[in-house]
């Protein structure tokens, strides 16, 4: 085999261990995120069942309330049966698209924000799929203002979504300054 073939064939099983690492990694953190959110979903809502609660009191600005959104993000475009179905394909596209992005991505830290957006995203699917709604228990408030309550699902996109633009932001700066 001549020292270019050797070369090859080594950059080969570098990019293919590189790829299943990538894809591990990707696979823990959205079964990671999808379980939480189940956990904490299926306890809160048997909670709820279970002890007849509309509401539970935590503290001054946190209390558990059950909403089953229809909706897509904090309750936006709450829709009839066609339409609910139609976002919930266009939903679909999007978590499979993202899905494509983790493959394409070459750092770590992009793999790491789009497989918590997919956990998440694949989580409230579940949800929209099984219950026909999303159902978001979380009511953070201050005084008498109400932010939309969401879920832990939501808390994960969120959280990826953020990461993913001040990744991008810092990046964005160095190139400037470069």
């Amino acid at each position: 085999m001549t020292i270019v073939g050797k070369l090859w064939k080594n950059l080969a099983k570098e990019k293919t261990v590189e790829f299943n690492k990538k894809i591990i990694l990707s696979i823990f953190l959205i079964f990671a995120c999808f379980l939480i959110d189940r956990i904490f979903k299926i306890y809160i809502l048997n909670f709820f069942i279970q002890n007849d609660f509309q509401e539970i009191y935590i503290n001054s600005f946190l209390n558990f309330i059950m909403i089953w959104n229809k909706g897509i993000a904090f309750g936006m475009l709450e829709s009839d049966d066609l339409s609910y179905s139609i976002i919930s394909i266009i939903i679909f596209i999007v978590i499979v698209f993202i899905c494509y992005l983790i493959f394409k991505a070459d750092k770590k830290i992009e793999i790491i924000c789009y497989s918590v957006i997919v956990g998440g995203a694949i989580g409230n699917f579940a949800d929209r799929i099984y219950y026909k709604a999303v159902p978001d228990f979380i009511d953070l408030h201050y005084k008498d203002f109400h932010w939309f309550t969401f879920n832990i699902a939501d808390i994960f996109i969120t959280i990826g979504v953020l990461l993913l633009l001040i990744f991008d932001m810092i990046k964005f700066k160095s190139e400037d300054n470069a």
